[in-house]
């Protein structure tokens, strides 16, 4: 009885949104909750999990398998594919969360971009920030979750760690692939990376 309850309360939500205007493609294949609140011009793409206490603006593009709970989505921001955006999260006007990027408990601020491969935990990002792929919020210490901090127009270059608590100063850079333990001052590269060596005419051992 209760999975036909939940199928039936599904196809009210899919036509309740269909008439206000949303864009679903494959509306059976899109799940919400019976708070979901949602914008105009918005448009959710198949295999889509919207679970409870979210909010969607205006002119969003949410992309194939991902899923929202428990976060506010402002208008013109860019989901997925294969995005989780977890309790307490804000994405700010124009941002961009691309695939297989998950964020917890952040503000992700107006127009910065986390695209690629990255984990956003206990996190606050200014505006204009670019987010390099594979860089990760080290925000818990085995005791207690840390606090990052990214101010506006910082670049994160691919790859790279932030061990919270950390401030990442404004229009600063990270160089890709550092570890980054100490705070970064505004106008600065911060790079963690040992000289690379060569062997010339090296031959592997042979088994």
């Amino acid at each position: 009885m209760k999975q036909i309850n939940s199928q039936k309360l599904q196809d009210k939500l899919r036509k309740k949104f269909l008439k206000s205007g949303v864009e679903m493609s494959g509306p059976d294949t899109i799940f919400f909750s019976d708070d979901t609140k949602i914008g105009k011009s918005v448009i959710i793409e198949p295999y889509v999990v919207i679970g409870s206490k979210v909010k969607i603006g205006n002119n969003v593009v949410i992309k194939s398998f991902s899923h929202l709970e428990n976060c506010k989505i402002e208008n013109s921001v860019e989901i997925g594919p294969y995005a989780r955006i977890r309790p307490g999260t804000t994405l700010k006007k124009g941002s961009r969360v691309g695939n297989f990027v998950e964020i917890k408990k952040s503000t992700l601020g107006i127009k910065s971009k986390v695209n690629h491969l990255s984990y956003i935990g206990d996190s606050t990002i200014g505006k204009s920030v670019n987010v390099g792929a594979g860089t990760i919020t080290c925000n818990y210490d085995g005791t207690k979750k840390n606090k990052t901090i990214i101010k506006d127009s910082a670049f994160i270059g691919s790859n790279s760690s932030l061990v919270a608590p950390i401030i990442i100063g404004e229009k600063s850079v990270v160089g890709a692939g550092s570890v980054i333990t100490k705070n970064v001052k505004k106008k600065t590269l911060a790079l963690t990376r040992t000289l690379q060596s060569e062997i010339k005419n090296y031959r592997r051992k042979k088994k």
